[in-house]
């Protein structure tokens, strides 16, 4: 369904899109996919181009809930920043997807919130599709390239939280991928900065992603630590800056906290918290040398 068409209310019967797998493009002077939407079951979705896949949802009756699994696994960085300090966390978004986080961390959480998307039409379709608020002194929705937004020593140490969720409409890998885009989200962390994106963990990519999101935040002291695969594949890796996973007993007392203010089962989020296996590095290495995929060459 397209923008134009689609009735503001569920009376929609389109078919129940694919599963949730990853989002968006970014970072290439390549023509940019349409957005589009669908509804199914009360769920509005959003869409890139003519492919059923999904790049963000919503469920009409609780807009202000997370409605995907990956997506609410993706604030899983509230288990490793301290709560007492939370109203000050910085956030930065790449990929706006259907709004979803950006909704969230502004209006729930009432951070300060920045969230830099290439493609107009997916910010106008949140705008009116999705609840996504206009501007203000909290909230800064960037159209930008998110390759350049992160190069430009101006935005670096501006975040505390990074989030990243970079497929294009085909969902084939992340399109901002190689490790000088990584070294580039390092530098815009503050110090004990969080990293969070959306990899697609069953894809022969996970695994060159991974390694390259490691290799630009171990040697600077940092831990790189994964999240368990959700039924649909969606792989959430987490990069600290110069800190290392709380123990265990942190975790839990921050997870129940969570829980309370955010309403987010966090407490799950703690038997899926792990490192990354040695066994993806080591395939990740032979892997990486002689294969160029197209997220190398998309900036």
């Amino acid at each position: 369904m397209s923008l134009q068409n689609l009735p503001d209310d569920e009376s929609s019967t389109a078919a129940p899109p694919k599963p949730a797998r990853a989002r968006r493009k970014s970072g290439a002077a390549r023509p940019l996919p349409s957005a589009s939407i669908s509804e199914f079951d009360g769920v509005r979705y959003l869409h890139l181009g003519e492919t059923p896949w999904v790049q963000g949802a919503m469920r009409l009756r609780k807009p202000r809930a997370l409605e995907l699994d990956y997506v609410q696994r993706m604030m899983v960085w509230l288990l490793l920043r301290d709560p007492d300090t939370l109203d000050d966390t910085r956030v930065v978004q790449l990929g706006l997807g259907a709004a979803a986080l950006t909704r969230f961390c502004h209006t729930e959480l009432g951070l300060q919130t920045t969230t830099v998307e290439l493609n107009p039409q997916v910010i106008a379709a949140c705008r009116q599709w999705f609840r996504l608020p206009a501007n203000d002194e909290r909230l800064n929705v960037v159209e930008a390239d998110a390759a350049a937004w992160v190069v430009d020593p101006a935005h670096h140490g501006s975040a505390d939280v990074l989030s990243i969720d970079l497929y294009d409409h085909q969902a084939a890998a992340p399109v901002l991928d190689d490790e000088a885009f990584y070294r580039d989200c390092h530098a815009v962390l503050a110090e004990g900065g969080v990293l969070v994106v959306n990899l697609f963990g069953r894809n022969a990519s996970f695994a060159r992603s991974a390694r390259r999101i490691e290799a630009a935040f171990a040697p600077g002291g940092g831990q790189v630590l994964m999240l368990a695969p959700t039924d649909e594949g969606n792989t959430i890796v987490v990069a600290l800056k110069g800190g290392q996973r709380p123990d265990d007993a942190v975790l839990r007392e921050r997870a129940v906290r969570v829980t309370e203010r955010c309403g987010l089962k966090a407490v799950r989020w703690l038997g899926l918290i792990g490192p990354l296996p040695a066994q993806r590095r080591k395939a990740a290495t032979v892997a990486a040398t002689p294969v160029v995929d197209a997220a190398d060459t998309a900036g």
